[in-house]
């Protein structure tokens, strides 16, 4: 069962068409956010229903549910011809890569920073990678529901389709890179983000055609994965539209 967990994420999911075929809600919950779940899902025609706590805790027993739990089919997946077809409806394209990330947490917090700067699509590696699972859709706060998501097995093919599509290569990296603010991203852009402990692979490394730091002031020499994806495209945001 793919189950969307707390009050905010179900909401995003009904409301950005997402297909929500049931939702549960514990009894005696009440406020402006259970009403317009309630609200959103009679105008979508989904099934709303109160449950009492035995039977909302053997849905989901060990999640912080805030007492409002969906149940949706399958999460829904983009071929890469598609996100690439859709980005260009935006003046400078913006797709972002995932090379092995393996917590769910970040990769709920980057889907959440990918959605607020407008990303045109995500691309996932099918190995080594979290799944777009239960927590990845709640810690996304909902984001997950309005972005377009593709799982690809071969990310150097990929990379070659985006390159032929005019997009530009840009991976995060502490070595041989300059820093991330010295880059003009006014161009069609894949912005590239590895795994929490070893980056990006060498391979993809050598495949970018600009590798990109952000500068540390700190003993410590690198943020999270999620924090640094955050960085890196707001201010791709902040340079086009200044």
């Amino acid at each position: 069962m793919n189950l969307i967990i707390g009050r905010k994420p179900v909401l995003e999911a009904i409301n950005s068409g997402e297909a929500v075929e049931q939702i549960y809600i514990l009894f005696g919950q009440q406020g402006p956010i259970i009403t317009a779940i309630r609200v959103a899902a009679k105008n979508h025609d989904i099934k709303c229903t109160e449950i009492p706590i035995q039977k909302f805790n053997a849905l989901s027993p060990h999640q912080n549910s805030q007492g409002v739990i969906a149940v949706k089919t399958n999460q829904k997946y983009f071929s890469l011809d598609e996100i690439i077809s859709s980005s260009k409806k935006s003046v400078y394209p913006l797709i972002l890569i995932l090379d092995s990330i393996q917590d769910t947490h970040n990769l709920g917090a980057i889907f959440r920073s990918a959605e607020c700067a407008g990303v045109d699509g995500i691309i996932i590696t099918k190995h080594n990678s979290a799944p777009v699972n239960e927590t990845v859709i709640k810690t996304s706060a909902g984001a997950s529901s309005y972005l377009k998501i593709c799982t690809v097995n071969n990310l150097s093919l990929s990379i070659n389709q985006l390159k032929e599509s005019g997009f530009w290569i840009v991976g995060s990296s502490l070595e041989n890179s300059k820093n991330y603010n010295e880059v003009d991203y006014k161009i069609p852009v894949a912005l590239i983000v590895g795994n929490e402990e070893k980056g990006i692979r060498k391979l993809t490394a050598d495949n970018c055609d600009f590798l990109i730091r952000i500068p540390m002031k700190g003993k410590i020499q690198s943020l999270n994965v999620s924090v640094a994806a955050g960085v890196m495209l707001f201010e791709i945001m902040r340079q086009r539209n200044p």
